[in-house]
């Protein structure tokens, strides 16, 4: 495609500069735009990413901004690129299909550790950046030697990107809910676990309250939050591997 027919949102997303090199540098370009938002999200929080805020922090005003980003919807879809990342060498190698995406989905939940307002942020489209692009590619070529059709191998991107982008919800809003207790994730399966077994009823609950009885929540040292992400993800992949078989 003729880089001059590239979309304004596009040429911006991608980097491709319509401007002449002859003159003194600009003072801002994207790059430091979405930089700068960044940061604000990571130290802040998403909401706090507003493009006033940004220009405070880039020493320029509001308006300076919108000839780099055309909007705050833009501003967005340029942070998740960027926050997204290169997909990292890892995902380079080859091996079982099963071990890469399994490999492809861990890079994923550390991508939303170091940024957890991403796992957060509205998906207003599929995939347009160079990271995200890179990120779709290395999922669709960890399922190569598998034989499902295109839309299979699709479908089961999204699938495991939707799971692990899920689980770091779930385990952001754990822990937000824990913060005020002091207690960190063990202590706090604890208490909840002998608090709901000295509630619940056996013969209105009795599956529940069986489980409440049992030592499920009870400190046994174990990583649990990675034990259930890891069986979550199990059982996609057992399912993708029926899929394969037939």
């Amino acid at each position: 495609m003729d880089e001059a027919s590239v979309p304004d949102e596009l040429a911006r997303l991608w980097r491709i500069s319509s401007e002449s090199r002859l003159g003194r540098p600009a003072k801002l370009d994207v790059g430091l735009v979405v930089d700068a938002a960044v940061a604000l999200a990571d130290r802040e929080s998403l909401a706090a990413a507003t493009l006033p805020k940004v220009a405070e922090s880039l020493g320029v005003t509001k308006m300076s901004l919108y000839r780099h980003v055309g909007s705050k919807d833009e501003l967005l879809v340029l942070m998740q690129d960027s926050a997204s990342g290169p997909v990292p060498s890892s995902l380079d190698g080859t091996g079982p299909w099963r071990d890469r995406l399994r490999l492809w989905a861990t890079e994923q939940r550390a991508v939303f550790a170091r940024h957890p307002w991403l796992a957060t942020a509205p998906v207003s489209g599929p995939p347009q950046g160079p990271n995200l692009i890179g990120w779709f590619d290395a999922g669709l070529r960890a399922l190569r030697p598998t034989g499902l059709d295109w839309g299979a191998k699709v479908g089961t991107v999204m699938l495991v990107g939707e799971y692990v982008r899920g689980n770091a919800q779930l385990t952001q809003g754990l822990e937000a809910g824990r913060s005020d207790t002091g207690l960190d994730q063990a202590a706090a399966e604890q208490a909840y676990g002998r608090a709901m077994a000295s509630l619940i009823s056996p013969e209105r609950f009795p599956d529940v309250a069986a489980l409440f009885a049992s030592t499920t929540f009870e400190d046994t040292g174990a990583d649990t939050a990675q034990e259930d992400f890891d069986f979550g993800l199990d059982l996609i992949l057992d399912g993708v591997a029926s899929a394969i078989e037939r």
